[in-house]
């Protein structure tokens, strides 16, 4: 894959389904009862790996692509996998499988590929060890492969130390299990996909600041779910159409959820006038379209309570920020070092490699804006983000782009490259 220097982007695009809100859709359909009906699904390798989960743990998935449906058998209806379950590359498949497997009266064991085999696990088997599930890790280590053994649960309080949705939905799923109330308390609010969802399908689940609440043994019924487009997808639409001079795209049906909508906040900022048309409710998910048109961008200071609302969203922002002028500090985002690979330091490398003024911090980055940036190898280390992130670079530096690996797009957008190029045949 090569990109080169692009002169306005034109036209409209219709992003792929999210990609928590299609996970949690075939999770929550096989412990519902009855017929789930999932919409506007992403065909993603990762949430296939979620489809494969399930399939092994006897629930009947039929994905049609226009809609999958999912037999679902029922919060006990589960049975036991007769192999390893291989959730890929997938975190949230590994860690949100692991809550509902805490609460079923067979062993499973969990691996993943190599990426998934050095994320810390070790976040999700303390809660769920205190609620009387047990772990081992194949190499001692908190990390997959790990074996799981369901057991008689009880509900606790979790003072979560990180701000991590995966953590949170583990916990509340692993509670619909427990003797008594479950509920999670985090350091600052993450996604709240997991709670809106699952008060859809007939949880008794209530937030209230930080803090999730759950009731036990709920009557799960089967639904309609109509899938949003994902808002971090349309991330390197934004910013493409915002940096590229003469750009204007229309991005169709993107989720505006407010625990992710961190990236049109912080565009905001930068100076980008987005313009939200068609707002509306979708299977009770907020939406709309969205109207970018290419400006000037000026640097901002980004952290504290934004950061998990945009944590997936920081490498294409790094790129706003190194083509916008003057500084943009990235601060309390350490979280980004143990994602599908150390953003912090893949970021920094392929921005300075590309000319760019970057230097890392502990927990972030800080970028001198600026200075033109120049085609190079990218490095993507088989991480989608930074793949797509600098796609968008690319198409805004001198020369040539190259990536080292760029088929790892297909992990949440297969159609990135074709949905991205059409915008430029005008």
């Amino acid at each position: 894959m090569q990109i080169t220097k692009q002169h306005a982007l034109k036209g409209n695009v219709t992003v792929p389904g999210d990609k928590s809100i299609s996970h949690r859709s075939i999770m929550f359909g096989a412990i519902a009862q009855g017929l789930t009906e999932v919409t506007g699904f992403l065909q993603g390798a990762d949430c296939l790996s979620t489809i494969s989960c399930f399939r092994r743990l006897g629930i009947e998935i039929r994905n049609e692509k226009t809609k999958v449906l999912i037999y679902g058998r029922g919060l006990h209806g589960l049975s036991a996998p007769s192999s390893v379950l291989d959730a890929g590359n997938s975190g949230t498949t590994t860690r949100l499988i692991s809550g509902i497997l805490a609460g079923q009266d067979f062993p499973s064991s969990i691996t993943g590929d190599a990426s998934i085999q050095k994320r810390p696990m070790g976040r999700i088997f303390r809660p769920l060890s205190e609620m009387g599930a047990s772990f081992v890790s194949k190499f001692d280590n908190d990390c997959a492969p790990f074996t799981i053994r369901g057991g008689h649960l009880r509900g606790i309080h979790y003072n979560s130390p990180v701000a991590s949705a995966q953590v949170k939905s583990c916990i509340l799923l692993a509670g619909l299990y427990a003797d008594g109330e479950t509920s999670v308390t985090e350091p600052l609010l993450s996604r709240n996909h997991t709670e809106l969802m699952l008060k859809g399908f007939g949880a008794d689940v209530k937030s209230h600041g930080t803090t999730a609440v759950i009731q036990p043994e709920p009557h799960l019924e089967g639904q309609k779910i109509q899938v949003p487009g994902d808002i971090s997808s349309a991330a390197y639409f934004i910013a493409a159409g915002l940096l590229i001079p003469g750009s204007e795209i229309l991005i169709q049906n993107v989720g505006i959820n407010p625990t992710r909508d961190g990236i049109l906040k912080v565009a905001g900022e930068m100076g980008a006038k987005i313009t939200y048309l068609n707002k509306r409710l979708v299977s009770g998910e907020p939406v709309a379209d969205l109207l970018v048109r290419s400006c000037s961008l000026q640097g901002v200071t980004i952290g504290g309570d934004i950061i998990p609302t945009l944590i997936d969203e920081i490498p294409v922002i790094a790129v706003m920020a190194a083509l916008a002028d003057g500084t943009t500090v990235i601060k309390d985002a350490g979280e980004l070092r143990v994602k599908e690979s150390d953003r912090i330091a893949v970021v920094t490398e392929n921005l300075k490699a590309m000319g760019a003024d970057i230097q890392a911090t502990p927990d972030g980055m800080i970028i001198r804006g600026g200075r033109p940036l120049h085609g190079c190898l990218i490095q993507t280390h088989m991480d989608h983000r930074i793949a797509m992130a600098f796609t968008v670079a690319g198409m805004c530096a001198d020369g040539e782009t190259t990536f080292s690996d760029a088929r790892c797009v297909d992990i949440s957008y297969p159609e990135f490259f074709t949905h991205m190029m059409r915008l430029t045949q005008h």
